[in-house]
């Protein structure tokens, strides 16, 4: 499996699929290439695009250098980008979302850009995240209590009762308990904007390059409001509802959307 090295000498693992333009596909929380909505994305991009998988740090086959920052996260992307040659599109889905939107305001070589349902709390549609539930999650982290850290970041995002009780005999139990001391590292990119405030008007101003924001039409009203905010204070950001979606959105469904906005000028 081939790997770039970051700045702080982290190894990421990556893989390619396809070939065209390189696109770098940005996973959220409990995700990485072998667990999430990434690899079937790639697999109906790959005909158009060189599709970037990778593990974020910290998950899946990539290294874990201490201490995290988001800093290093967009490094991570940083060397990416160096290794397809300097430029790319990328896509980020939740909060890995929120990691693409800060890269594409930080890096150059990052051509086009693409965002679907970044967890933000804009208004008063939901109860905002709270300082009291971050220490919370950290202090389960902190101490090895990976299944009660899963749990606690699935009440945070509204899973009901019944499938947190049923989540432990599943399947992927085993892979979401593996990295939940990555869980920290989404909830930081993502908080301080889950306060129930407007968004900053001018956070994102030097992503000046094509944009589209994404959500589900049968996503929460609290998330498309906020998907709704971003795209209005980007400078050059459209806006789509994929009707019939939800945060779990099917590869097949946003793919063709993807490929008519990376075509177009």
């Amino acid at each position: 499996m081939p790997t770039v090295t970051s700045k702080d000498g982290t190894a990421i693992a990556y893989e390619i699929s396809g070939d065209g333009t390189p696109l770098i596909l940005v996973d959220g929380a409990m995700c990485y290439r072998d667990s999430g909505p990434m690899r079937p994305l790639a697999e109906a991009l790959k005909d158009r695009f060189a599709v970037v998988t990778y593990d974020r740090r910290g998950r899946g086959q990539s290294s874990n250098t201490l201490p995290w920052s988001f800093d290093r996260e967009i490094e991570d992307i940083e060397a990416l980008l160096a290794a397809v040659g300097g430029s790319a599109f990328v896509y980020g889905c939740s909060s890995g979302g929120a990691l693409a939107l800060e890269a594409a305001n930080r890096l150059p070589g990052i051509t086009k850009l693409i965002a679907y349902e970044i967890p933000y709390i804009v208004d008063a549609s939901r109860d905002p995240m709270t300082d009291q539930k971050l220490a919370q999650l950290d202090a389960f982290v902190a101490a090895g209590r990976r299944g009660d850290s899963v749990k606690l970041f699935m009440r945070f995002v509204g899973v009901p009762g019944f499938v947190l009780f049923i989540m432990p005999f599943m399947g992927a139990w085993k892979k979401l308990t593996g990295i939940a001391h990555t869980l920290p590292y989404d909830l930081a990119m993502v908080g301080p904007y889950e306060r129930g405030q407007p968004l900053p008007r001018d956070k994102w101003s030097g992503v000046r390059i094509p944009t589209l924001i994404m959500d589900g039409g049968k996503s929460p009203q609290w998330i498309r409001n906020a998907m709704k905010s971003l795209s209005a204070i980007l400078p050059n950001a459209r806006y789509r509802t994929l009707d019939g979606q939800t945060h779990m959105v099917v590869a097949a469904r946003q793919a063709p959307v993807i490929k008519d906005f990376l075509a177009g000028a």
